[in-house]
C-alpha cells in the first residue's frame, strides 16, 4: 500500500474520533496527518514524512487549537427566556406581598411575590424583577 493512502486513511479516522470526542487535538492531528499525505504524495522518505506530520501536529496543536477552543468557547452574550426577564421592569396589577400578587412584566401577566415578606406593594405601582423562582416573579419596587 502507497505512504501517502496510509496517511490519507489515518487522516480520516483521526477526523472521525474527533467527532465523538469534540477537543480539537484530534481534529489538528488529522489536518497533520492530510498534509503527510500530501507530502508522500510527492516522494518524501518516511522519516521526512514522519518529521512534517510531527511539526504540524506541533504548530496546529501549540498555536491553533488554543484559538479554535477561545472561539468554541465563548461565553452566551446573551439573555433568552426567564433570564432576560430579570432586571426588567413591571407593572403591579393587584397587591404584592410575601405571599402572592400579580405583575405585567412586558404585556405577559406573572404571579409576583415581593422580595422582603413584610414589604407590601400597592397595585399601579412599578417594581423591578429581581429574579423569577419557577412561575413568579420576585420583585422589589422602585420608590
Amino acid at each position: 500500500m502507497d505512504p501517502w493512502l496510509i496517511w490519507l486513511i489515518i487522516a480520516a479516522v483521526l477526523a472521525g474520533a474527533e467527532i465523538f470526542t469534540l477537543t480539537a487535538a484530534l481534529g489538528m492531528l488529522s489536518v497533520a496527518a492530510l498534509v503527510t499525505a500530501g507530502s508522500a504524495a510527492i516522494g518524501l522518505s518516511p522519516p521526512f514524512q514522519f518529521l512534517v506530520f510531527a511539526l504540524v501536529s506541533t504548530v496546529t496543536v501549540v498555536f491553533v487549537r488554543p484559538i479554535a477552543l477561545r472561539h468554541v468557547l465563548q461565553p452566551q452574550t446573551e439573555r433568552f427566556g426567564i433570564d432576560a426577564l430579570v432586571g426588567r421592569g413591571a407593572y403591579v396589577i393587584s397587591e404584592v406581598t410575601g405571599l402572592d400578587g400579580r405583575v405585567r412584566i412586558d404585556g405577559e401577566e406573572w404571579t409576583a411575590r415581593a422580595y422582603d415578606e413584610t414589604l407590601v406593594i400597592p397595585a399601579g405601582k412599578t417594581v423591578d424583577v429581581i429574579e423569577i423562582n419557577g412561575a413568579t416573579a420576585i420583585v422589589y419596587p422602585r420608590d
